[in-house]
């Protein structure tokens, strides 16, 4: 099945001529006269950009998500090819009526006339996992039913399958394939996959964030409507607003798009460095912008499909290494390198210093139009080689998102100014890590632990001071005088400790 899923790769992309990009390349024009001979068969006389959307759709979901990701980069794609790409958004070919009524039947165990007040048979998106019908709840309450695609589990553990493959050769026949970790990073995306073909898990993501912004004024999130979720069908509150690429239909509403892009950044950020959990799929078919005087100028976040998640420490490694970049701080961003693991600890500070140096300065000063982070993504890798840079599987879908932000931000606002919108929430966020303001929050996040334990110290300081050292040995009296002397320091910080919890727990909020 294996092969026969890379024969089928390779006969859609003779089908739709994508053999011509490579075609175009000098070192591989001699071979173009033994090409046309060989697929004289074929019909390419639509454009380029539309062949490869089309063949994009015909290989499915997987590849329908890379076309995604690349349509959100217009500074690294010729315009006619990021154009087609776009449709790829929200406009994937939607599956049949029939399937949609079969997978409700499966799901609910009754007709789908049972189960909603009404429910549009002709959904209003359709993206490469699943599509969006409109509906209303019994009760009439207008909701939105994501109904996720049939058979699709098949189709991807196949393109999985060859992903493994292709990582483990890249693995074995590139210098810098095991540094790259190729075969971890796809077992990162394969297990979001898998997740994002879990609807009843993409519920509770939504309800995440939608708990984590609920007074944001400035992201919305639907509400789920748990009694009918499944793991094949997501039914959550109606949203209604204007998609985030439709700037000139934003501009007609009065939205203030400079605005819009930097709240972009700051959601994005906010998402990060405060939550640690975040929306990893920011492509424009998946954001909105509200338009109703209550709400007007809020993103509306729809697919929480793939969602990113961080532990401390790697917020705050994150976090010192962004602010020290918008500091121009590279000495920092150095040691921050070299603390966390990621280069070999007999690096040398002086001279990975330099290399970030000549590769970051340049890109300051400058509005977002003029820098593209891609292509400086792309110039810290080659850089990176040198000193052996260690790639880290966690942070892939982070650095994804970031892309997609700035893909979304260039589109809206070419004059954003990435580093000046980002750099006051980072030193914010930063000032409440360290200092006596993130002591007293961790204090309060331990006390219940520390409440427990306290009651029992002066036991187990009692038993430590009361147990005699061996008296044939006069090393031994030594020590236990002095560990009697560590434990009464013990028993007045402990006293002190508790005197502090209390403090803070008696002190309101």
């Amino acid at each position: 099945m294996r092969w026969l899923r890379l024969a089928k790769i390779w006969l859609v992309s003779l089908k739709y001529g994508l053999d011509e990009f490579l075609l175009g390349h000098e070192r591989f024009r001699w071979l173009r006269p033994t090409a046309r001979a060989i697929t004289f068969w074929r019909d390419t006389s639509a454009p380029r950009a539309v062949r490869l959307r089309l063949a994009l759709e015909d290989l499915g979901p997987i590849f329908v998500k890379f076309g995604q990701v690349l349509s959100t980069r217009r500074d690294l794609l010729p315009p006619d090819i990021a154009d087609e790409l776009a449709r790829l958004q929200d406009r994937v070919p939607p599956f049949s009526t029939e399937q949609v009524s079969a997978t409700l039947a499966r799901a609910y165990g009754r007709p789908t006339e049972q189960v909603f007040k009404s429910f549009e048979r002709e959904p209003v998106a359709s993206a490469s996992v699943a599509q969006v019908h409109l509906a209303e709840l019994p009760d009439g309450t207008p909701a939105a039913v994501k109904v996720l695609r049939p058979n699709i589990a098949a189709t991807i553990e196949r393109d999985l399958a060859l992903m493994h493959n292709g990582a483990w050769l890249v693995e074995k026949l590139w210098s810098d394939g095991k540094r790259l970790k190729p075969r971890e990073v796809v077992a990162e995306f394969d297990k979001t996959i898998h997740d994002e073909l879990d609807l009843a898990r993409e519920a509770a993501n939504c309800s995440q964030l939608r708990r984590n912004f609920l007074h944001s004024p400035l992201l919305l999130v639907p509400e789920v409507y748990w009694d009918w979720c499944t793991s094949e069908v997501m039914v959550m509150e109606r949203m209604s607003g204007i998609p985030i690429s439709r700037v000139d239909r934003l501009t007609e509403h009065g939205i203030d798009i400079p605005r819009l892009a930097r709240a972009g950044v700051e959601i994005f950020f906010t998402q990060v460095f405060r939550d640690g959990f975040f929306h990893a799929d920011m492509h424009p078919g998946n954001i909105f912008v509200a338009t109703d005087p209550a709400n007007r100028g809020k993103y509306i976040a729809l697919d929480f499909g793939i969602m990113g998640t961080l532990s401390e420490t790697d917020k705050g490694y994150l976090a010192q290494n962004f602010l020290a970049f918008f500091r121009r701080d590279y000495h920092r961003v150095a040691t921050a390198h070299i603390e966390s693991g990621w280069v070999p600890p007999e690096t040398r500070v002086d001279e990975l210093e330099g290399e970030i140096r000549a590769v970051c300065e340049p890109i300051f000063d400058r509005p977002l139009k003029e820098i593209s982070l891609g292509r400086v993504l792309v110039q810290l890798f080659k850089a990176s080689r040198r000193f052996n840079v260690q790639i880290q599987p966690q942070l892939v879908l982070l650095q994804k998102t970031l892309l997609n932000v700035e893909g979304l931000g260039r589109q809206l606002d070419p004059d954003l100014d990435l580093w000046t919108t980002a750099k006051p929430f980072l030193e914010r966020w930063m000032g409440e890590q360290v200092g006596w303001r993130a002591l007293e929050r961790r204090l309060r996040e331990e006390a219940p632990f520390l409440l427990t334990a306290l009651p029992q110290l002066p036991r187990l300081i009692y038993q430590r001071l009361s147990a005699p050292p061996p008296a044939s040995d006069i090393s031994f009296k030594e020590l236990a005088a002095a560990q009697r002397a560590r434990n009464l320091w013990l028993g007045l910080l402990a006293v002190l400790l508790a005197g502090v919890i209390a403090v803070l727990l008696w002190r309101p909020l």
